[in-house]
């Protein structure tokens, strides 16, 4: 199985609001599999330290945000919201199937790319047509589009780490000549 996942590795220099944060959240999209990307179970679930954070956990944690985010909040589709099933999302034995993992991944990062363009062209960034939090609101595209960038960054810093203490790859960004690998 292959999967189709495009991530562009800049965001366009003059492009409209939704390109640019798309475009940035594509990027760090990118630098995160590229931390994460080659590695077998066992050194996708290296941890640092008394972290319960490894590889495999962050890739199966940014597949559940990507729907949690990007199906719920912005469209309210499919999902409760419940943090009960979070705590699963870091456990990760060595045993798991690494491409099922990335699979999972792909597969809901290309959901979401669907998702932020089906609600740009219902409304553009002030879009709020999705989860209504109560005393919160219903937040827009662009402000999850932030959120989801956030998220992404702030994984990545913890996968540069872990990743460097595996095999020293390091980098801000993936190299231009790097590619998605294929399951």
């Amino acid at each position: 199985m292959s999967n189709a996942l495009t991530l562009i590795s800049d965001p366009p220099i003059s492009g409209s609001e939704i390109a640019t944060l798309a475009g940035g959240l594509d990027r760090i999209r990118r630098t995160f599999a590229y931390k994460c990307a080659d590695l077998d179970a066992a050194a996708m679930g290296r941890r640092i330290g008394a972290s319960a954070v490894t590889l495999g956990g962050l890739v199966r944690h940014l597949a559940r945000v990507e729907a949690h985010t990007l199906a719920w909040k912005l469209h309210d589709r499919g999902g409760t919201g419940a943090e009960a099933d979070w705590d699963a999302d870091w456990d990760w034995t060595g045993d798991e199937d690494v491409a099922a993992v990335w699979r999972d991944w792909f597969a809901a990062v290309e959901r979401s790319q669907r998702l932020v363009a089906e609600a740009d062209a219902d409304g553009g960034p002030g879009r709020t047509r999705g989860h209504e939090f109560p005393g919160w609101g219903t937040p827009s595209l662009r402000r999850l589009l932030v959120d989801m960038i956030d998220e992404y960054a702030r994984h990545t810093g913890h996968a540069d780490l872990i990743r460097e203490s595996i095999d020293g790859r390091v980098g801000e960004d993936a190299p231009g000549d790097w590619t998605l690998p294929r399951f």
